[in-house]
C-alpha cells in the first residue's frame, strides 16, 4: 500500500481556531482582572510616604475602600462624596453593605475598612469616616501609604 503526502512539504496541517479561541478568552480575562485592580485606585489620592508602610501579612478577607481626596471629599464606588453630605450617603452606603453581608452570613467584625487618604487631607475628616464607619459597626481599619525606599 502506498501513501501519499498531504502537502508539498510532506506534513499535515492543523485547525487553529481552538487555540486562537483560547487565547482571545484569556486575553479577555486579564483585562477584565487588570480593571478589577485599578478600581481601588483612583488618580486623585497621591498617597503619603512612611518608612514603616509595609504590604499586609495576610490577604484581607472582606474590604471596603473609602477615598479621601486633598479636599476632602470622599470617594466610594466611583461617587464623589462632599464632606457635609458624607455622612448620610456614606453612613446609607455603608448600612447597606452592612444588610448584605448580614443576608451573606457574614459579620461586620470581619470586614476591614481600607481608608486611602491623600496625603494632604485633613485628619478631622478622617476621623469622621471612622465614625461613620463605627456608627455601622465596622470596627477594622487599614490605613494605606506608599513604602519609602530606606536611605543606605
Amino acid at each position: 500500500m502506498r501513501l501519499k503526502a498531504k502537502g508539498k512539504d510532506g506534513m499535515a496541517g492543523g485547525d487553529m481556531t481552538p487555540m486562537i479561541d483560547i487565547v482571545f478568552q484569556l486575553i479577555a480575562f486579564f483585562m477584565v482582572l487588570v480593571n478589577f485592580s485599578e478600581a481601588d485606585q483612583n488618580k486623585l489620592i497621591h498617597l503619603p510616604s512612611s518608612e514603616l508602610a509595609k504590604p499586609a501579612e495576610v490577604p484581607l478577607k472582606k474590604t471596603i475602600t473609602l477615598q479621601v481626596t486633598r479636599q476632602g471629599k470622599v470617594i466610594y464606588g466611583g461617587k464623589q462624596l462632599e464632606v457635609s453630605q458624607s455622612r448620610a450617603e456614606l453612613g446609607g452606603v455603608l448600612a447597606k453593605e452592612r444588610e448584605y453581608m448580614k443576608n451573606s452570613g457574614e459579620k461586620t467584625s470581619d470586614a476591614t475598612i481600607v481608608i486611602r487618604a491623600d496625603g494632604g487631607a485633613k485628619m478631622g475628616v478622617i476621623q469622621k469616616i471612622i465614625t461613620i464607619c463605627q456608627d455601622n459597626y465596622f470596627e477594622k481599619f487599614v490605613f494605606k501609604a506608599k513604602q519609602e525606599k530606606k536611605k543606605s
